[in-house]
């Protein structure tokens, strides 16, 4: 096999032409009030369409090194958006503070919507900008070839891997919350399935797999919930994340995004689920059918808003838009429809409807042809909702007019959820299909023609573990958005690969969620970004000073599941074990006004640090993001046990009215046992149930 050329942008002729607009000195302010000056440097490529921005600390802060953020959804400003960052989620802040400059570029796009001809140019036009950086480093503090480290999670996370293995830009990687080569669109449409079958029954599952229930997260269900909880799951979903659902928020992700494309590669898919044998749609008892909403209306008036509508994208101003992180980034290519809305003669009417996904189609009148997003329905008004690519919402809502007949219809929002089951790899490395293969690997259902994720990292190449450099992987275990088994996928690729993973470290991060928010806390999760900050300097002390990394996190992949170890020696990774009791165990039962005993203990994978806090919150509070949460400071001990660090804490309380209430604890943990420290606190959860009699 011809071996892989690596790109080279310095002698790519198409970025021979740098150009610097802005330079100029600037401050960043952490939350103890300091203020940390950096120069900032803004330009890009001439006759390209790239551009990037670079933050330099002072020169005597300069350890000779840079960090590289990589956005999930390229924009034409991309290379601003992190300007507006503020506290733990201030990238510029933490790479000036740990000597690192920091570059960021907007990969070659030149508009929000629409494809770029060649999709390498994202790693590319990324690698020239690292390679300009080096110039610019060169010149502000006469140094030597600084090193450079590329990240970015989810979307970004594809685009991280392609720079590292495709490029000789970068010393070393972190690509965080990943999926798979086949991950898009079916981890989105996995999701979107599980809300609408299992809908009825969000309550259920998560009391069983929380602290002190049952355990049998299929207890209650009816037989179609069962049994596509049980696929889904083993498609790699993890059923605790279904606590979002049953707090009330369903969130489509970034599926409305990708329908499009999906329509557009494969429009006979939409008609085939609800006609051909072997799909969903075309059981007349499925849950599919019994779902499908299809309506004719009259419209009786219109509600338009004006200029109250949200473009996705303002051109004429670089600072509107800081939406950068691998959950929000893609929702710049929607409009959100506000207070828009249509008042109909008629709605649909039912016990329990599914208006998840509906298409409002304008069938007469001067808006024929144009379709909008339900948001929801209120009295007899149709509510608009967030609308892809629509950049004139005003515009087509001042055409429609009373008495122009409008359908709506859900039947390809219901159609695009069960894509992945037809969808199955014929590379049997993605062991999560392998519930719809026979017993010789062949699949059991009608498949369509192109397995697309191939086509839909947006990076112009599969990723083929083929690292250029060091790479660390975290992942979360709770992710709503991507499936943590694509992680183990991507470390077999790269001992597949390479031979070995001596290069290679993955970390995964109990209770945590896709995104890369410090709000993104509430009593049922936590976040990594601590731990993704902390990753990056590791991954600078292994480039630099030859110090390995912690080793890889320890865990079986079972069903579809990333189960971790339970010993902490043999769990090893980056994050804190944490557990909690309630009068001794998970689940405690007492008195209104009785005292209640929390013992908590903390251990620390060998060399991870030390524990800084122990926080108690005795509310259960599930909204994101959560306020007030973890308002009891714990006082904590400090132990070590066979080389393990650690820490146990114990506290009390009385609850004074009957329920059933989750306490829940939050540890901390820091390298050099410092809590002060914004950017690198380590934290993990833990829940005990508690019945007030």
């Amino acid at each position: 096999m011809k071996a892989k050329e690596i790109y080279d942008a310095k002698r790519d002729t198409a970025y021979q032409e740098p150009y610097v607009d802005v330079q100029e000195w600037r401050e960043r302010d952490l939350a103890d009030g300091t203020k940390i000056p950096f120069l900032f440097v803004h330009g890009g490529f001439r006759n390209t369409g790239v551009k990037f921005s670079f933050c330099f600390p002072e020169k005597e802060s300069y350890r000779g090194r840079f960090f590289q953020y990589l956005s999930p959804f390229p924009g034409p400003d991309e290379e601003m958006a992190s300007l507006d960052r503020e506290g733990e989620n201030d990238k510029i802040a933490f790479a000036v503070s740990n000597g690192a400059y920091y570059v960021e570029s907007n990969m070659g796009s030149t508009q929000m919507f629409g494809s770029r001809p060649d999709s390498t140019i994202v790693y590319k036009s990324s690698a020239a900008a690292a390679e300009y950086s080096r110039v610019k480093a060169a010149e502000i503090y006469g140094c030597d070839r600084p090193f450079g480290y590329v990240y970015g999670g989810s979307g970004g996370g594809y685009k991280a891997m392609a720079c590292i293995e495709n490029t000789n830009a970068w010393d070393g990687a972190v690509p965080f919350v990943i999926g798979s080569p086949v991950s898009l669109p079916n981890t989105i449409t996995i999701h979107a399935q599980g809300q609408r079958v299992l809908r009825r029954v969000f309550g259920k599952i998560v009391d069983a797999l929380d602290a002190g229930g049952s355990g049998d997260m299929y207890a209650g269900l009816d037989e179609d919930e069962a049994a596509m909880l049980k696929e889904i799951t083993a498609m790699g979903f993890s059923p605790q994340i279904w606590f979002v659902e049953a707090g009330g928020k369903i969130d489509a992700g970034s599926l409305p995004v990708l329908i499009p494309g999906v329509k557009m590669a494969d429009p006979g898919y939409f008609k085939d689920f609800w006609e051909v044998p072997g799909y969903l749609g075309a059981d007349d008892k499925s849950s599919a059918v019994r779902d499908r909403l299809q309506f004719h209306g009259i419209v009786k008036s219109v509600h338009v808003p004006g200029n109250n509508i949200e473009k996705g994208m303002c051109a004429d101003n670089i600072h509107s838009d800081d939406r950068n992180g691998v959950d929000d980034a893609w929702k710049k290519m929607l409009t959100d429809g506000h207070d828009a809305w249509i008042e109909l003669e008629e709605v649909p009417t039912g016990k329990n409807l599914y208006l998840e996904g509906v298409n409002i189609h304008f069938e007469t009148g001067d808006a024929a042809g144009k379709q909008l997003l339900l948001g929801s329905i209120e009295g007899k008004c149709l509510v608009i909702g967030m609308c892809y690519g629509m950049d004139d919402l005003p515009g087509v809502l001042s055409k429609v007019k009373p008495g122009d007949r409008v359908f709506l219809d859900n039947s390809d929002y219901i159609a695009i959820q069960s894509y992945y089951r037809h969808q199955v790899p014929e590379d049997t490395s993605f062991y999560a299909w392998d519930q719809f293969r026979d017993e010789n690997g062949r699949p059991i259902l009608p498949q369509r023609k192109n397995v697309m994720g191939y086509s839909m990292t947006g990076t112009g190449t599969v990723q083929d573990g083929n690292i250029q450099g060091k790479v660390i992987v975290i992942q979360a275990l709770m992710d709503e958005s991507t499936c943590p088994w694509c992680a183990d996928w991507y470390r077999s690729k790269v001992i597949e690969t390479k031979g070995s993973e001596e290069n290679f470290r993955l970390y995964y991060m109990e209770r945590c969620l896709h995104g890369d928010e410090s709000l993104l806390e509430n009593n049922m999760v936590t976040n990594y970004t601590g731990a993704l900050r902390q990753a990056l300097l590791d991954l600078s002390d292994w480039v630099e000073h030859g110090k390995e990394p912690l080793r890889t996190t320890g865990y079986q992949y079972r069903d579809g599941q990333i189960i971790l170890a339970e010993d902490i020696i043999d769990r090893r990774g980056i994050q804190p074990k944490v557990t909690l009791f309630a009068n001794g165990d998970r689940c405690a039962r007492v008195k209104t006004g009785e005292v209640v005993n929390f013992t908590v203990k903390v251990e620390v994978p060998e060399g991870a640090g030390q524990v800084t806090a122990v926080e108690y919150d005795f509310e259960d509070k599930w909204v994101l993001p959560a306020e007030n949460i973890y308002p009891v400071k714990g006082v904590f001990e400090r132990i070590s046990e066979s080389n393990i660090q650690g820490a146990v804490s114990s506290t009390t309380y009385a609850f004074q009215k009957k329920g059933t209430y989750f306490a829940s604890v939050r540890v901390k943990a820091n390298r050099q046992g410092d809590l002060e420290n914004p950017f690198t606190q380590v934290k993990n959860i833990a829940r005990v149930r508690v019945v007030v009699e």
